[in-house]
């Protein structure tokens, strides 16, 4: 077996057994990690942009390296890198508990990483739950926190519940259809005239995954966890674990062929998870909350890419999954930065963001444009490339109802906007006035390297678009 086809897991691993290390020896090591973990969490997305050309199969054929597993695994080490940089100064983690801290966060990229490669039932229940159980010692780190420990305690029961819905239905599939690896199962009958039984047990597997994605019906988690979540937490979980169900869901859209009753259950599913998840945000006045419901809608856009069934919509889902991450850490990194104290940001606390930092208020601009998908930012880019795939295949009314969630979703993202570029007395901002710039320039700095790349990647989607295909 030729060892550099793993590289990017190795060295994932590595970062994980070194923080295992330091927090034996080290009871307070947060100005060790400061030195080395943002360098090596970098060093990581380099080793994984080397490997985008890796192919083959390994371990019997239950493991895949190929151009959608190497993709996806980039995108959880840049996010990984992304959360590191934005959590190594949170204010609510005390000391002794970072370097835990970041091995958990460090141990569930490695299992997102190993769930974009795995193309057996038993390896991806087993990838996914190591992904899983790693974030739930994360959430109540909030420090004495309430509301972290009563989002830790729902998280990990809501969590339980849908891996166990998940191991039924694999054990249904395996009963109806006596196979695990996915290429076998490709070619079998999935209607539920030939095998109801198999049909169910693909439902009930695919639920554990949409928990991941926070898709309707299996949303009810993400906004209490993002509220009770510290800040930065929120931005690791709201991003990354959609990553690796993407590229999981991804695996499966070979067998969502039009006219199948899961691909009709998932196409419906998609439109009722945008309109519920838009509307519902609509009515909040904790930003994190918002983004909560926010992440619902979005996990519906992403449906729609992987119900399209073709290459067009892998492409289009995975393009679309890359700017989520570039998008919803640009709005987290505002929110972190703005929040001193690590406290919860309500909508009037943006009051007078252009006057205390005029970068930071441009960054989450950029951002919510980004995320209601308008032009020239790469959330507009996704939603067309995904829209477009949808509509190729036919789902016509699927992209009515999805441009319609666009129109509803302008109120609330551009809610955002206004807020920020209000002063305190309610007044309009004038520019004349010279502002003060809140934060480290460097920090401001990061957060408008998130904004150029959401504008670049939205003039010139190629680049990523080559990555993938």
């Amino acid at each position: 077996m030729n060892i550099m086809l793993l590289m990017p897991e190795l060295f994932q691993l590595l970062m994980v057994a070194a923080l295992f290390v330091q927090s034996i020896l080290q009871k307070e090591g947060a100005a060790q990690l400061k030195k080395w973990l943002p360098w090596a969490a970098a060093l990581g997305v380099i080793v994984c942009y080397g490997s985008l050309a890796q192919n083959g199969l390994l371990f019997s054929g239950t493991y895949r390296l190929d151009n959608l597993s190497q993709f996806f695994k980039m995108t959880v080490s840049f996010g990984f890198f992304l959360a590191v940089i934005n959590g190594i100064n949170q204010p609510l983690l005390e000391k002794e508990k970072k370097c835990d801290y970041f091995l958990f966060m460090a141990l569930s990229a490695w299992g997102l990483m190993i769930l974009c490669s795995t193309v057996e039932l038993i390896s991806i229940y087993l990838a996914l739950e190591l992904a899983s159980f790693s974030l739930f010692p994360l959430v109540p780190l909030r420090t004495k926190s309430g509301r972290a420990a009563e989002a830790s305690v729902k998280y990990m029961f809501i969590g339980g519940v849908a891996t166990t819905v998940g191991l039924f239905g694999f054990s249904y599939i395996l009963a109806a259809q006596h196979a695990t690896n996915l290429q076998q199962l490709m070619h079998m009958p999935w209607t539920w005239s030939h095998s109801p039984m198999a049909v169910m047990g693909l439902i009930l597997f695919l639920s554990g995954l949409l928990f991941k994605l926070a898709f309707f019906p299996f949303h009810f988690w993400a906004p209490d966890v993002y509220e009770g979540a510290g800040n930065e937490t929120a931005a690791y979980i709201a991003v990354l674990p959609k990553v690796g169900a993407v590229a999981v869901l991804l695996r499966f859209s070979p067998f969502l062929k039009p006219g199948l009753e899961v691909t009709t259950i998932l196409a419906l599913l998609a439109a009722v998870s945008m309109t519920y998840g838009n509307l519902a945000a609509l009515l909040q006045k904790d930003v994190k909350r918002l983004l909560g419901y926010s992440a619902i809608s979005h996990a519906g856009y992403l449906m729609v890419g992987v119900v399209a069934g073709t290459p067009m919509g892998a492409e289009a889902a995975a393009f679309y999954a890359f700017s989520y991450v570039l998008m919803n850490f640009a709005c987290f990194w505002v929110l972190c930065r703005e929040s001193k104290d690590g406290k919860n940001l309500m909508l009037k606390d943006l009051i007078g963001l252009w006057e205390r930092s005029p970068g930071l208020a441009f960054v989450l601009a950029v951002g919510a444009m980004a995320l209601v998908g308008l032009p020239p930012t790469a959330g507009f880019m996704g939603k067309f490339f995904v829209l477009s795939a949808a509509w190729n295949r036919g789902c016509n009314w699927l992209v009515v109802i999805a441009a319609a969630n666009v129109a509803i979703a302008l109120f609330y993202y551009l809610n955002l906007v206004r807020y920020a570029y209000t002063k305190a007395d309610g007044k309009p901002f004038e520019p004349s006035r010279s502002p003060t710039e809140s934060g480290s320039v460097w920090m401001v700095s990061v957060g408008l390297f998130l904004a150029a790349l959401l504008i670049l990647f939205g003039i010139l989607p190629n680049p990523i678009l080559r990555m993938f295909s």
